[in-house]
């Protein structure tokens, strides 16, 4: 069980760009809620954050890599901490390599076997 918010983090996208989608999912709280990046639902059950990134799995080439100077883990109370920055999906669509950089929050709580209870990921908007 990492100690520190940064490891789930870095636990998460390894598991991500390794396709491991079990080790993904043993990330999430079983009472975990995402608001993923590429889909308008929100997503709070087991089974549902599973489909969702089955579906991303699919895509070729899928990879995930941290905007290090973002991160920002802030504690809440006791093990629960809050951990917030940019990162950046790639994948292919259409046989091109597309990157998505998309800013996330997750609550964390350090002290259970399961760490993630929200996750929340976006893309960046354009900026007016």
């Amino acid at each position: 069980m990492p100690k520190k918010a940064e490891d789930v983090l870095r636990q998460w996208m390894n598991a991500v760009n390794c396709g491991d989608l079990e080790g993904v999912l043993a990330l999430y709280s079983e009472q975990a809620v995402l608001i993923p990046t590429f889909s308008n639902r929100l997503l709070n059950a087991p089974e549902k954050i599973r489909d969702y990134f089955l579906k991303l799995a699919s895509r070729e080439d899928l990879s995930i890599a941290l905007h290090e100077k973002t991160l920002i883990a802030q504690p809440v109370h006791g093990d629960f901490v809050s951990l917030c920055g940019i990162y950046c999906w790639r994948f292919c669509v259409d046989d091109e390599l597309l990157s998505f950089e998309a800013r996330f929050s997750y609550l964390l709580d350090l002290g259970a076997q399961r760490p993630i209870l929200h996750h929340h990921s976006s893309q960046i908007p354009r900026v007016l």
